[in-house]
């Protein structure tokens, strides 16, 4: 393949990932905005905010840069710390069905804020949910979680 079809190539494979189609940098900022706003004020995650530092200024950016890579952007995240290993990161804060849960209504709410197409929208929930699913580090009798 010659150069200039090999540009056109990675061109539209970029323009192909979620991190293009949510809308770049401006997307993934407004996301994890709307996300950590949303932590403050929605009553199911206030134990989920308590877990976090009282200044979400290094939460936001951490979170806008693991976003930006895993969502087919600059790998911002990795560049800075490597792999991410986001559950042994997270292994010293129990996680139970009820966090993720919260977690995600917080994520749920700032997606529907965005107004993304539903494609985009449903693309992010595909890639986003069994990862917050796997950060759920406590076994929970099924019958009372």
């Amino acid at each position: 393949m010659d150069e200039k079809k090999k540009q056109k190539a990675n061109k539209e494979a970029n323009e192909d990932t979620l991190y293009a189609r949510i809308g770049g940098e401006a997307g993934v900022r407004q996301l994890v905005t709307l996300f950590y706003d949303n932590m403050e004020v929605i009553a199911e995650a206030k134990h989920v905010r308590a877990l976090h530092p009282a200044d979400l200024t290094s939460s936001r950016l951490k979170l806008f840069q693991y976003f930006s890579g895993w969502f087919g952007g600059p790998p911002l995240y990795t560049d800075l710390y490597g792999h991410p290993r986001l559950r042994a990161r997270h292994i010293h804060v129990p996680v139970k069905v009820a966090d993720r849960d919260a977690w995600l209504k917080c994520l749920y709410s700032a997606l529907e804020t965005m107004s993304l197409g539903s494609d985009v929208h449903q693309d992010l929930l595909e890639k986003i949910v069994p990862m917050a699913d796997h950060m759920r580090n406590v076994e929970e009798d099924p019958e009372t979680s």
